[in-house]
This record gives C-alpha cells, structure tokens and sequence, in this order.
C-alpha cells in the first residue's frame, strides 16, 4: 500500500497555518501539524485533517530551538514514512520601530523566521528530494514590500521575511535536480479571527480596507488556497516565486 502525501505545517494551531492544514487535508493524506504551545488549537485542527479522511499527529516546540526543524522532520518521516510538503508558517512580528530596536529583539526575529526557515529547509530538503512531487512553501508577508508613511513598519520582521523571500530563491535553484520546488507566499492584512486583529483599533482598520483595492482584508483561508497551489502536484512548473495573496495593496 503506498504511503500517504505527508505534509509538514509549522504554526499550525490557528490562523494562516490552520488554515493550510485543513486546505491541504484529504484523503490518503497525511499532516503533522506543528505549535509551539496551543496544544488544544493543534489538537483542533488535527481532528478537522482526520475528519476530511486523512491522518494527523501533533508535534510541540519553539521553532526558534535550533534542534526543532531537524526534529519535525524526523517525526514525519518516522510516523508516515516520509515527507511531500512542507509548509513553514511559524513566526511573529515585531513592529518596534528601529530606533528602539535592541539587538536582542532583532535576533529574536531572525531567529524565528530566518534561522528557523534556514534551518527547517536545510533538514528537510534530503527527505523532499525522495518524496512524490516534492513541495517547499514559505510563508512570507507584505511587510517586506510595503513602506509607508501611512502604514506601520515591521522593521525586524521585514528583514526577516526579506532574508526567507532571498533564501526560497537560492534553494529553488538548488533543489530543482531533484523536482523539489520551493516557492513563497506573501499575505497582506490577514484577519486572524471573525474580529479581525485585536491590536489595531476599528478606525485604523477601516483606513487599512480604504488602501486595498478589493476593499476587505483577507482571510487565513484566501492564503491557505494560494499554499494549496504551490503545494500541488500541479505546481511543478513554478518555483523560486513569490505569490501575493493582498488584494491589491502596494
């Protein structure tokens, strides 16, 4: 009997990564759905993948630990047998200005997005480069392509992104021998909830709608249909890109 398609989804418990899960889920699939903490939200999604006819298991850790991707990728390929996709979500942002900016904080950036996707790709790409239709997908964000006087700059957070934007390019190159594919997606102002996003007052939201051409912000489930693509078997003809899932917005 063949192996199902395993997938890796790190931050997975909500949002954007939730999303991607359940999106990709299927039948003769088979997803390891990555938090760092919410074990309960992973434990949710996990049911949703079992309840669309696939398989699922819950792995805990700080993506920031340099032992985790190696980790991540070890449990798939143990659990399931081993590994088709990989979808790297994981990471926050930081919209402290650069003035205030310690070094520490701009490690802790680099460390949970940069290092992190470094380091996720470079344990997973031996065991993509075995799988069926391999599949690399970064998770990026508008905040490395839009500086604005009127838009709230993540400066940490947009090197970060900006780095991951640079290093799908450079493993797309690298990984194309053996068909593993390696492409990014970039969100603009994704609502995280059926609220929107909390640390932003209604008034600043309704200014950030009037900016996108669609006039709405997009959703976790707008973005995880783009991953789904790049994921796809059908994808085989794209890598190195990145994919703009924004409304619009410049």
């Amino acid at each position: 009997m063949p192996r199902p398609r395993t997938i890796l989804v790190t931050g997975a418990a909500s949002g954007i990564g939730a999303a991607c899960c359940r999106a990709l889920a299927g039948p003769e699939t088979a997803i390891l759905v990555h938090t760092r903490r919410n074990a309960a939200g992973a434990e949710a999604v996990a049911e949703a993948v079992r309840a669309a006819g696939g398989v699922a298991e819950v792995m805990l850790g700080d993506i920031a630990d340099p032992a985790l991707p190696a980790a991540l990728v070890a449990r798939a390929e143990a659990r399931f047998g081993g590994l088709d996709v990989v979808v790297a979500n994981a990471g926050f942002a930081d919209r402290t200005p650069v003035a205030a900016l310690t070094e520490a904080g701009f490690a802790q950036s680099m460390d949970t997005v940069l290092w992190a996707f470094l380091r996720l790709a470079q344990a997973a790409m031996p065991v993509l480069a075995r799988g069926e239709a391999p599949r690399l997908v970064a998770i990026s964000s508008f905040v490395a392509h839009v500086f604005r006087t009127d838009a709230t700059i993540f400066p940490a957070t947009a090197a970060a992104k900006a780095g991951v934007e640079a290093l799908v390019r450079a493993l797309a190159v690298e990984a194309a021998a053996s068909g593993t594919t390696v492409n990014a997606v970039a969100p603009g102002f994704t609502q995280k909830d059926a609220t929107g996003h909390s640390a932003m007052t209604p008034a600043q939201w309704d200014a950030v709608r009037a900016r996108i051409p669609l006039g709405r912000l997009g959703t976790p489930a707008d973005v995880a249909q783009a991953v789904a693509y790049l994921a796809s078997p059908g994808a085989g003809y794209v890598t190195g890109q990145v994919l703009h899932v924004n409304g619009g917005l410049i």
